[in-house]
């Protein structure tokens, strides 16, 4: 009875074992799970969508791994994001995982004036977008609260944002959020985007921390191509709750929905 008994305890150890290499594996080289945990994307991404990141779109690199330990230098099979892509990078300074939008290649100047992006010496096309209306209450298990430009609102209030249909030079087209017309990035200086190296924005303008800030100053800076991830493609999964089991507060018309 004892020898059955150890038997059963070893091949449960070696099927979690193979359980845990396959999942870590298919993690590392085709898809990772990814949560919204912040309001910088928001309406493309909203706090609690849920997406799988597709690690085949740029090649790996060492940060493609958990604790960016792959042995890998550079990139292995390597190919470049296109402008518009929502892409999920581990951050060059702060060692975590974000997800923005990228809006400069290499050899891009960047600069933003008036609250509208400018590239190389142009201002993007932008239309009216109508607005974007959630309530103002926590959000997500940190416990966000939104920013309106309607503020002060109260909480269980109406929060509003300008939304804008902003179309970048190839062709791709998204919607972003407008707080204010006067925050702190809404005029830059010009950014020249490094060779190797991309410029990335948050839709929801005036509420990202993105490459308009430099690194230097805590901020993103310049992202180089090795720290890139993988694409966000489409959102798998969404809930607007302090957690996953609130099945009331969970989002179906978001389920599966293509990210652009």
């Amino acid at each position: 009875m004892a020898t059955k008994t150890d038997g059963g305890v070893v091949e449960t150890i070696k099927t979690v074992f193979w359980a845990l290499l396959i999942a870590g594996v298919f993690r590392t080289l085709f898809f990772q799970p990814f949560w919204i945990p912040s309001g910088s994307m928001k309406d493309t991404l909203l706090i609690g969508d849920f997406l799988f990141v597709n690690k085949m779109a740029y090649g790996y690199s060492a940060h493609s791994c958990p604790f960016s330990a792959c042995p890998i230098e550079g990139r292995l099979f390597g190919s470049e994001p296109e402008r518009g892509d929502v892409v999920v990078f581990r951050h060059p300074t702060r060692g975590v995982d974000f997800i923005k939008r990228v809006v400069g290649l290499p050899g891009d100047r960047v600069q933003v004036i008036d609250g509208v992006l400018q590239i190389n010496g142009s201002p993007v096309q932008v239309q009216d977008g109508g607005q974007f209306t959630e309530v103002k209450d926590l959000q997500g298990p940190q416990g966000l609260m939104p920013r309106c430009s309607n503020d002060p609102v109260g909480q269980g209030g109406t929060c509003i944002k300008e939304r804008k249909i902003e179309t970048l030079p190839n062709g791709a087209t998204h919607s972003i959020l407008n707080i204010t017309n006067n925050w702190v990035a809404d005029n830059t200086p010009v950014f020249a985007v490094p060779e190797g190296q991309y410029f990335f924005m948050g839709d929801n303008r005036d509420n990202s921390e993105d490459s308009r800030f430099p690194a230097a100053a805590g901020g993103l800076g310049f992202v180089p191509a090795e720290y890139l991830i993988g694409r966000a493609d489409r959102v798998m999964f969404s809930s607007a709750g302090r957690s996953l089991f609130f099945f009331w507060t969970w989002r179906p018309d978001r389920f599966f929905k293509a990210i652009e």
